[in-house]
């Protein structure tokens, strides 16, 4: 089975990464841009009798860190 874990910073923090790809695209010439939020996104293969408390466990261990992000599973 194929999962997509998409993680993004919870509302209220600070994105730093997110206000330089602002700027950034402001300086190339992108007027009108606002509000940039950058995340992460994960593709995984995993087998098919994997558990949804497997998969969510995998999120809150490893890939997301749940007190200043929040995460969402897709599957495939």
């Amino acid at each position: 089975m194929k999962l997509r874990i998409i993680v993004t910073l919870k509302p209220g923090v600070l994105d730093p990464q997110g206000k330089a790809i602002e700027h950034a695209l402001g300086s190339l010439g992108f007027d009108g841009v606002n509000g940039v939020r950058a995340g992460k996104i994960f593709e995984l293969d995993v087998a098919d009798a994997t558990s949804d408390e497997a998969i969510d466990e995998m999120c809150r261990k490893l890939l997301a860190n749940t007190v200043i992000e929040n995460y969402r599973v897709e599957r495939q």
